[in-house]
């Protein structure tokens, strides 16, 4: 699995012109499903962006993960910490797997067949909800329209084949 990761101070996926997903503070997580990924990559990558350490602390340093503001916002006594953000936006990109070696027209043999795909993202959703961030999401296979703001601006790139 492929993900590029963005801190973000908000974030929104719109389908149709309907908002399918958004948040504030937090991340939004392109997700690309390779040939032969597994459940074993959705939850090491999903455990992974959760304990992240790329947001701030007090002192300005990357130094808090999403988990810890998370965490700290619930024992301020907030009313409603999933208002505040720290959320996590999952949006599906096989174009992570656009190999551009050759030519001038990507190559998508490496992106994992869609019903495949379609399965593993569903579980990788759950992981994150397992991992108490129940993603705001776009629509699998749908064009979308992505809008943020970058917070940083901080973009990371995971890739689980790099992991094990």
């Amino acid at each position: 699995m492929r993900l590029v990761v963005q801190r973000v101070s908000q974030a929104s996926v719109t389908v149709d012109g309907k908002i399918t997903g958004q948040i504030g503070r937090g991340l939004l997580v392109l997700v690309g499903i390779g040939q032969g990924d597994s459940e074993e990559d959705a939850r090491y990558l999903a455990e992974k962006i959760i304990e992240l350490r790329i947001f701030e602390d007090r002192d300005g340093k990357m130094n808090k993960s999403l988990r810890q503001l998370k965490d700290e916002d619930s024992a301020s006594g907030a009313s409603d910490p999933s208002s505040t953000g720290f959320g996590v936006l999952s949006v599906s990109q096989f174009t992570l797997y656009g190999d551009c070696r050759k030519g001038r027209r990507p190559s998508y043999t490496q992106a994992e067949q869609p019903n495949l795909a379609r399965e593993l993202y569903d579980f990788w959703k759950s992981c994150l909800t397992d991992l108490g961030f129940p993603p705001e999401d776009g629509v699998f296979a749908a064009h979308m329209d992505v809008a943020l703001v970058n917070d940083g601006p901080v973009t990371l790139l995971l890739d689980s084949s790099q992991a094990f």
